[in-house]
């Protein structure tokens, strides 16, 4: 029996088995003012996809689509912890950058020249536990745009892939997340695969290379749910007017530039920039006084845009017939190198590495775990970061005129992605006991620089004496297709990347990748394709990592003066609250007089900070004296605190007392108790026994003289 909304629609839904749950795609029970929307569940995870465009093209050289992923708190049966706001606001960063995990694949399956304005926003409004929901809002977000009518070439899905104990798996649960060697998001179209990011535990190009493929045959059946809704909705499509070059103009420049390219404009960066510059604004002059100022200033940026595109062309050229690029390096060599660790005289560590015009500063912070980030999203285990890596690139980086502001989606992208490059070479909390903050400064930019920020962040680390793991380093490989041919460069810049059909990173150590992330700009890519771009980068990494090891080859022994001195020490669970006291009495009273900073985790780990190596060992000796368990044969300093018949009894560590028999106070007979202790009195007793009841005996005269 059909269901009508109450708008007289008939409420359409698929359902189809993924992944061991079902997927249901449904459409007309809300959202009935968007250009489309799709209600999508899984499990107990429901997201709305809803895609709204615009009745006419608006005046910009750019496609303007934009993707957004929404938290709610409510989906989780959760209230925000934070103390002043309780209603979402500005997205977190997890939320920025899973809305860029679905923007990256959908905007390279929009024509070229389509300037409708888009927009797609995915809400989660429940939100199952037992995995993350951003494959489901993928699913939405393209399943919403297939039903507007715009030349969408989709479908897209994509999945969340993990491997445990060797297998690979989707809709990893928390737990499963945590053993899994492999973070892999790959999303892609029926043909072929549009974008891969991911983090991994040191492992090989192989592995990488069997998860792709996985992955893709795994996320096919959702592929085919969208056609199905497709087929049932039968959107009608929408009409459009595409802005391309035009084809005379196009004709005229190629012919203006054709002997100026090639040999003529292959230069190192950055002197090919500047004659590229100074071609450009002969190549404006030319035309301005061949065609006249007023005819030419309308057309001018159809002019420069055509001027672009033969530029591309020139690029894309000179690799597929000449096997040189740009700056004249092979297809495999790496721009020139240069790095220097220790370069801030204040900081805890520092580091600048140059690759070709491309540069990044690097500044570590060492302090408490309680500085640690608190990470207050929808999902239920939020946590805490212990590592935060932050990037920034100002607009003087590559020679612009730019407002300064708070960090865009770019900036929070390249800097996760190099925060997850280090984190699996990081030590653990018990080794290691600190919060650690890494900045990278870009300072100039022509490519790569989310490499040069995990590169710089490498060598910052290990300058500030961070025993980690292994050295990581990163390159940024380059990918065009000539027919069935794949073109992979080594170190792009930014002409290769503008030019190019793929850019893709990759971070590891000498013994396996750490983290990836590939765009297409091509419709999808087989893949072997993915393999082959993969295992490409395996050497330049190696290279730019022996280099890396030149500058600085291990972590320094010590660390900076200016930083903090931590101890650490592991108690009891239960006796944490002996550490706290009633109210936090006690550990505000250690506080208050050592100076120390004091952190408690729930496992039993306590950490102690300061300038002061005193004031650590004080507080240190503090939190023995209160949680530490008697051991037998020890020696301790104790106070009389009550005189009996038969014995004294001598209080030995905080809430614990023990008895020394009268028989134990000397080697000599002793007629009375009070002939030998008083009470008040401190003597050191040393601990002979515990009965099975927890008994403590004690002994004055087996104290070692």
């Amino acid at each position: 029996m059909s269901i009508i909304n109450p708008h007289g629609k008939e409420i359409i839904s698929i359902s189809r088995d993924f992944h061991g749950k079902p997927l249901t795609l449904e459409v007309n029970r809300v959202g009935f003012r968007t250009t489309a929307s799709v209600l999508v569940r899984y499990g107990d995870t429901v997201v709305l996809g809803s895609a709204q465009v615009g009745s006419r093209p608006i005046q910009l050289d750019y496609f303007p689509l934009s993707i957004d992923y929404e938290e709610k708190f409510y989906a989780a049966g959760k209230i925000s912890g934070s103390r002043f706001i309780k209603r979402e606001g500005r997205p977190s960063d997890e939320a920025v950058l899973i809305g860029r995990l679905i923007d990256r694949p959908i905007r390279p399956l929009f024509p070229k020249g389509y300037r409708q304005e888009v927009q797609v926003v995915t809400s989660v409004l429940s939100m199952d536990p037992d995995f993350r929901p951003d494959a489901i809002a993928m699913i939405a977000a393209s399943a919403a745009l297939m039903l507007t009518g715009t030349p969408f070439d989709g479908p897209v899905a994509g999945l969340r892939v993990g491997r445990v104990d060797g297998k690979f798996k989707a809709f990893l649960t928390a737990e499963e997340r945590e053993a899994s060697d492999l973070d892999l998001v790959v999303a892609g179209i029926k043909s072929g695969v549009t974008m891969v990011e991911a983090g991994a535990n040191e492992v090989s190009e192989e592995v990488i290379g069997d998860a792709l493929e996985w992955a893709f045959d795994a996320y096919q059946p959702a592929i085919e749910m969208q056609k199905e809704l497709v087929e049932k909705i039968k959107p009608a499509a929408q009409e459009y007017e595409l802005v391309l070059p035009n084809e005379a103009i196009q004709a005229e420049v190629d012919e203006w530039i054709a002997d100026r390219l090639g040999e003529k404009l292959r230069a190192p960066y950055p002197e090919r920039n500047e004659m590229v510059n100074e071609l450009r604004w002969a190549f404006h002059e030319a035309f301005r006084e061949k065609i006249g100022e007023e005819e030419y200033e309308p057309l001018r940026d159809e002019y420069d845009e055509a001027f672009t595109m033969a530029l591309h062309k020139d690029v894309r050229r000179g690799i597929v017939e000449d096997n040189l690029r740009p700056d004249g390096r092979e297809l495999d060599e790496v721009r020139v190198l240069s790095s220097e660790v220790g370069v801030l005289p204040r900081t805890h560590g520092s580091s600048i590495f140059t690759r070709g015009v491309t540069q990044g500063m690097n500044i570590v912070t060492l302090a408490p775990l309680s500085y640690a980030q608190l990470v207050d999203t929808m999902e239920v285990n939020d946590g805490e970061r212990r590592y935060m890596h932050h990037y920034n690139a100002p607009g003087y980086t590559v020679g612009e005129v730019r407002r300064l502001g708070s960090p865009g989606r770019r900036e929070i992208g390249h800097g996760y992605l190099a925060e997850r490059a280090l984190i699996p070479v990081l030590p653990s909390e018990e080794e290691f006991p600190y919060a650690i903050r890494s900045v990278t400064e870009i300072m100039s930019q022509n490519g790569s620089t989310s490499m040069a920020a995990t590169c710089s962040s490498c060598l910052a680390l290990m300058d500030a004496g961070v025993p980690i793991k292994r050295p990581v380093s990163g390159i940024a490989m380059g990918l065009m297709m000539d027919g069935d041919r794949a073109y992979v460069l080594a170190d792009i810049a930014d002409a290769e990347d503008f030019a190019g059909d793929m850019d893709f990173k990759v971070t590891g150590t000498s013994e396996g990748i750490t983290a990836i992330q590939m765009d297409m700009k091509l419709h999808g890519l087989p893949v072997a394709v993915l393999r082959q771009a993969i295992e490409g980068a395996k050497s330049g990494r190696a290279h730019i990592l022996e280099h890396m090891l030149v500058t600085l080859a291990a972590p320094r022994t010590a660390l900076s003066p200016y930083a903090p001195r931590i101890e650490k020490i592991k108690i009891n669970p239960e006796k944490i609250g002996a550490v706290i006291g009633k109210g936090g009495e006690v550990i505000n009273k250690i506080t208050a007089e050592t100076g120390a900073e004091i952190d408690i985790k729930e496992d039993g780990l306590i950490t102690v900070a300061s300038p002061n190596g005193e004031s650590i060992e004080k507080a240190m000796n503090w939190i023995k004296s209160l949680t530490e368990d008697p051991e037998v044969g020890r020696t301790y300093e104790g106070t009389v605190v009550s005189i009996k018949d038969f014995g004294a009894f001598v209080n030995i560590l905080p809430g614990i007392d023990g008895m020394v028999h009268i028989s134990q106070l000397s080697d000599a007979r002793v007629e009375k108790v009070t002939d030998v202790l008083s009470e008040g009195q401190v003597v050191k007793v040393k601990l002979t026994g515990i009965d099975e009841r927890g008994r403590l005996s004690l002994s004055l005269k087996d104290v070692e003289k």
